[in-house]
This record gives structure tokens, C-alpha cells and sequence, in this order.
């Protein structure tokens, strides 16, 4: 599954190309993956919630799409050779569309957009604008790291007191945007190791881990997402995150880029988790940050960096 800055690399690609253009008509090869009626306009702005796109047309009506594990966007060009990609990658990317994989064709006056779809986990649904903020999905999403309120945060995780950390800050109703990467760094960035039960942080390592998830992320955003092969930037070039700043994730074996420690691959939950067992020591009490970690950080509330969306 994408995650945030991944989606949000996307969103501001698309955006070139699609913006100001006019959506003529919708082709549906799969009724699984579209939700509600076609619509047409002209093409006002992308937003992003969470995970999910959202494109707003100029005649109050909206698609929202959300490419889940396996979903891609494609989009050929009338006006020059050019095929614009993003998602999970495949021979889609250089074969001749559509396929038995495109479940839905979105028309535009200046080209074709192609939604590929192996596992059919993802979908298109049209909304009107004004309801989605209401939408199911789009309502239960919690604020994201730069927007979240320390207080709640904190409050949310002594809700949920007994479940590992990592757990928790995966769960898009209790934190939005956050996916296996950018956990794993996140925490690694904070000293926290992700068995640790959510409820024996303290409201400065809340802080910190706050602070750190926004600071990812904002780092992945800014280099185009990660490199991992289930996604590119939408126009076919990948993003460099985990070659240059990714400090535990898919590292295993490798040195600790603090201490020089290997970094080891453990589960939680189910899911894959990079950890330095020296910088990330599960406690048998209460952790407390160190003082180095302390003195890099600005541990005044967590009032949020920046906004992407």
C-alpha cells in the first residue's frame, strides 16, 4: 500500500497533467472498482486525504481514488508521445493499454487516464465536493502528524495502552498517513522500540515521535517517496528516499547509521519491522529519552511543521 508521501508525490505529478483539462466520459471495465455514477468537468484541483486522491471538478462533483496494494494511474498523452505512471509497477508501464488489468478508463480532453488494478483493492468512486469530508472513509481518518494535537495524541495512546506502539501508529484512526516505512523511521528516529506497549510512552516521547513522523515524511515528500518497487512518481521516475535518507528500513545486516549496530528485521503484528536493538532497547521499565536525543529535539508541544495536503 502507498504511503503518504508517496501518495502526495503523486497527487502534485497528476496534477500537471490533468489540471485545467476536461473529463469527458468514464469507461468501466469493472463495476468492483467504481463506485456511484460517471461524472464530466473540467478538472478545478487534486487533494489528498490520507491516503486517497481526490480530483474536484468545476461543476461541485469529485472522484475520489484510493490505489490500495496493488491500484496504478496511467496516463497517455494525445498531445505527445509521453505515458505518465504511478502505483504499483508492472509491464503496464510500457504495454499497450487497456488490459485485462484496467478496471476503469477516465477520458480527458488531452488524454487518457488508466486505472490498473491486479488485486482489486482499490476503487474510483464519484461524490459530490461537498460530501467528502462525510464519506465514510474519508471521515473516520485521523489528523495527520503536522496537524494532530499532542494532547489527543497522547490521550489515543493510552486508549489503546496494551498494544505495541508500532500497532498503534499504523491504525489511520488513530494517526493518518503512516505506513510500515515510515513508522519503522519514525521510531528508530524517536528511540522507541515498536513492541513497546503505546501506554508506557510518556507525553515527551509523544512529543518526540510526533516531531520525527513529521520530519520523515516531510524528508520522503520533498525526495519524491520511496524507492521501493511498488511505486514511481507519476512521471516514471522513482523517488530516492530509501537510498539517501532512510535510516532502518529494508537496512537489515547493515551498520546503524548512529551506532554501528546491525539493524535486524523483526515482526510485530504480522508486518515486517526494521529496528536497531542498541538505539531501540525494548525496556523492562519505564524508558526515559536520553539526554542527546532530548537536546536535538524541540520538545515544545508538537504544533506541526508543515501541511502537504
Amino acid at each position: 500500500m502507498p504511503e503518504l508521501p508517496e501518495v502526495e508525490t503523486i497527487r502534485r505529478g497528476l496534477g500537471k497533467f490533468i489540471i485545467s483539462h476536461r473529463l469527458i466520459s468514464t469507461e468501466i471495465l469493472c463495476e468492483k472498482s467504481f463506485i456511484g455514477t460517471p461524472i464530466v468537468g473540467k478538472v478545478k484541483a487534486i487533494r489528498r486525504f490520507g491516503k486517497a486522491l481526490v480530483i474536484d471538478l468545476n461543476n461541485c462533483q469529485s472522484l475520489m481514488i484510493h490505489l490500495r496494494m496493488t491500484g496504478q494511474l496511467i496516463f497517455d498523452s494525445t498531445q505527445n508521445t509521453d505515458r505518465y505512471a504511478a502505483g504499483h509497477p508492472s509491464d503496464n508501464f510500457t504495454s499497450t493499454l487497456p488490459n485485462k488489468q484496467t478496471r476503469v478508463i477516465l477520458h480527458f480532453d488531452n488524454g487518457t487516464l488508466y486505472f490498473n488494478d491486479q488485486r482489486k483493492f482499490g476503487f474510483v468512486k464519484s461524490i459530490t465536493t461537498k460530501d467528502i469530508e462525510k464519506d465514510s472513509f474519508i471521515k473516520k481518518l485521523a489528523p495527520e502528524p503536522w496537524d494532530i494535537k499532542l494532547e489527543d495524541f497522547y490521550e489515543k495512546l493510552q486508549r489503546h495502552k496494551n498494544s505495541p506502539i508500532k500497532t498503534v501508529i499504523l491504525d489511520q484512526t488513530i494517526i493518518c498517513g503512516l505506513g510500515n516505512i515510515y513508522a519503522d523511521e519514525s521510531l528508530f528516529m524517536s528511540n522507541i522500540h515498536p513492541m513497546r506497549k503505546a501506554g508506557t510512552l510518556t507525553k515527551t516521547e509523544a512529543n518526540i515521535l510526533l516531531n520525527m513522523a513529521d520530519k520523515a515524511m516531510n524528508i520522503a515528500i520533498a525526495s519524491g517517496g520511496s524507492t521501493m518497487k511498488d511505486y514511481v512518481k507519476a512521471d516514471g521516475t522513482r523517488g530516492d528516499y530509501l537510498d539517501k535518507f532512510a535510516q532502518v528500513f529494508n537496512r537489515t545486516g547493515k551498520p546503524c547509521v548512529v551506532c554501528g549496530t546491525k539493524i535486524e528485521k523483526i515482526k510485530v503484528a504480522g508486518r515486517g519491522t526494521h529496528i536497531c536493538p542498541h538505539c531501540q532497547q525494548l525496556p523492562q521499565s519505564k524508558f526515559q529519552p536520553s539526554a542527546e536525543l532530548s537536546s536535538e529535539i524541540n520538545l515544545s508541544p508538537h504544533k506541526g511543521a508543515s501541511k502537504n495536503a
